[in-house]
């Protein structure tokens, strides 16, 4: 079922008017062999305590390559796809919400497309929870870079256990960095997507980050659509596993 309760929320440090959101201000720091037994009666009570422990998190603050305000996620926690990225950009860190900018306009279309609702239908987040820093943070601007090895190490703990508590249905992993951190592999995207993979029993979907094919779209109309094609193609898969309906007209969609 995949219209559930509770209502989806943003999962952010601090509060916002007329929005549930998780506030990190009240819970006592736990030692990080708790992040796969979090405390909280409910899926949303658990995945609010990660955001505060996220929101302090020591290893990842003290690499001193990551900028200072975290981003969590967003969606319904009782949601059975999750989308998983990288780490959060310039737009992603002025709103405090993964995937708002161009990239996360475009996997909302596909969200969209699958006949699903963002945020009710899904859960998304992204490996590292903090933009990664890029020269002198007071005029990086509108830079973002990919995170390092070194970051997704100090960071990846959190998202595994979003999975643990979230136990979706499926995943799909956006890009290479996020195949790297949920999966340990390394290689192209095109080597890993349309199959599946597995953690830990949840199949998971490698592929292209919406970032990837925004970049397509300045090779030619044509190199764009084959691009958003596998990336279609991909979602088919997805929603097949899922047992969403499939129409005629989804399954035509770039071809």
């Amino acid at each position: 079922v995949l219209r559930a309760e509770p209502e989806p929320r943003r999962v952010d440090p601090e509060p916002l008017p007329a929005q549930t959101t998780a506030q990190p201000s009240e819970a006592p720091t736990t030692p990080s062999v708790s992040l796969q037994n979090p405390p909280g009666s409910t899926k949303a009570e658990k995945i609010a305590w990660l955001a505060r422990q996220a929101e302090r998190c020591e290893e990842c603050r003290g690499l001193g390559t990551l900028r200072d305000t975290m981003v969590f996620s967003v969606g319904n926690p009782e949601a059975t796809l999750m989308f998983v990225g990288e780490a959060p950009g310039f737009e992603e860190e002025r709103q405090r919400e993964p995937f708002v900018g161009p990239a996360g306009q475009l996997l909302t279309k596909i969200i969209q497309t699958m006949g699903l609702r963002r945020p009710e239908d899904i859960y998304i987040s992204n490996i590292v929870k903090f933009r990664p820093l890029e020269g002198d943070a007071r005029h990086q601007g509108t830079r973002n870079r990919k995170p390092s090895p070194i970051e997704m190490a100090a960071a990846v703990k959190y998202v595994l256990a979003e999975i643990s508590v979230i136990q979706p249905k499926a995943i799909v992993a956006l890009g290479a960095t996020a195949a790297e951190g949920l999966l340990n592999l390394s290689g192209s995207v095109s080597a890993m997507r349309g199959r599946f993979h597995d953690l830990n029993g949840i199949p998971v979907m490698v592929t292209y980050h919406p970032s990837y094919l925004l970049r397509a779209e300045g090779d030619g109309p044509v190199r764009a659509k084959a691009e958003k094609r596998k990336v279609w193609e991909d979602m088919l898969k997805v929603m097949e596993r899922l047992g969403l309906p499939i129409s005629e007209r989804q399954q035509k969609f770039f071809a």
